[in-house]
């Protein structure tokens, strides 16, 4: 928002593009803490609430729709702001996607009816590299590797190699990494659980489980929905799924400033403490607005 307002004050129409995978959903907008009507109203923003729970989205899934927010912003003289700390969607969206064909269903079910162990075994026979890569638990990725060199035959990283669809090379892109000091971030997070308590995430998770959707389903893993979901069963007291949600917004947070730290581009700026003293004295809008 202080972006925006600052393109608004040189006389650009700015519009903010969600790049977050739980604001996606409309199911939670308050667990994915959504944009609030006084921000909606003074700038534009596309992609929150744009999907239903009952529907997965994936990275492709985003990216196209993001590249089309983008192209329509462009043709009306716009400047999109994309805002989000999922890293899969904005790698997506900038290099593209690997072509990897359907997989055979038969393959996929024997697959992810393997425990762990034994796929991570498969894994290191059919694709050692990839396996060597992974953390032998990390049941997701392990399942995805697997699968498609069973089915397709060729290795995850042979079709990444040839990964399509990506704008990375037709746009300018001016991009900031903020990595807030740890102990600032944890306050936040800790203080931004209870605010969620507060203003009705549990009648927003009980309306969610209402719907009866699939345990498997994305919007059921969001931050928040776990916890609260487990209090509503009563497994445990409200003040427990606090604590749970609080520390499970922690590890998350820990795990996104690690990501952050070394995945994107070496080029890319990254500012770390004091940044909100360093977007109030607008340093970097006025390197973005040259």
């Amino acid at each position: 928002m202080a972006l925006a307002q600052a393109l608004i004050a040189r006389g650009r129409s700015p519009v903010i593009i969600n790049a977050d995978s739980a604001q996606l959903y409309a199911d939670l907008p308050i667990l994915s803490a959504a944009p609030p009507p006084e921000d909606t109203a003074r700038v534009p923003h596309r992609l929150y609430g744009a999907w239903d729970g009952s529907v997965a989205c994936s990275a492709a899934d985003w990216a196209a729709r993001a590249s089309q927010e983008i192209a329509l912003a462009h043709a009306r003289g716009q400047t999109p702001i994309l805002v989000g700390g999922t890293g899969l969607y904005i790698r997506t969206l900038l290099e593209g996607i690997a072509p990897v064909p359907a997989i055979d269903v038969a393959v996929r079910e024997t697959v992810r009816a393997l425990p762990v162990a034994q796929a991570y075994a498969r894994l290191q026979q059919a694709d050692p590299e990839r396996a060597a890569a992974l953390h032998p638990a990390d049941s997701t990725r392990i399942a995805r590797a697997l699968e498609v060199v069973l089915s397709t035959g060729q290795s995850l990283a042979h079709w990444q190699q040839r990964k399509e669809g990506g704008i990375g090379d037709q746009v300018a892109l001016h991009p900031l990494i903020l990595l807030p000091e740890r102990d600032w971030l944890y306050e936040r997070c800790d203080r931004r659980f209870a605010l969620m308590i507060e203003r009705g995430a549990v009648g927003e998770v009980e309306a969610l489980l209402a719907r009866g959707l699939g345990e498997d389903m994305p919007v059921m893993r969001a931050i928040g929905v776990p916890q609260i979901a487990g209090y509503l069963r009563g497994m445990s007291n409200l003040e427990e799924a606090r604590a749970q949600g609080s520390q499970a917004t922690r590890n998350y947070a820990k795990r996104q400033y690690t990501w952050l730290r070394h995945q994107p581009p070496a080029d890319w700026p990254r500012k770390t403490g004091g940044f909100e003293k360093y977007i109030a004295n607008a340093s970097y809008f006025d390197i973005l607005l040259h």
